[in-house]
């Protein structure tokens, strides 16, 4: 005759608390992947238009010398 311990807080054992945890896990990831998706596009928006020089004969009124 064997003798083991019943472990009750064995994951595999009990179906309602291991699904929660799957479910808060898989909820913290896709936490964490909508985050960093909005940092990134944070960190990489549009910051205006760059002062670029435009010869004055291409203006919408030219000047002409």
């Amino acid at each position: 005759m064997e003798h083991t311990v019943e472990n009750k807080n064995d994951f595999t054992r009990d179906w309602v608390s291991s699904s929660r945890f799957l479910f808060y896990i898989k909820l913290a990831c896709i936490l964490a992947f909508v985050l960093g998706g909005c940092y990134k596009l944070y960190e990489h928006r549009y910051k205006g238009a760059p002062k670029v020089a435009v010869p004055e004969s291409s203006l919408y009124e030219p000047k002409y010398k």
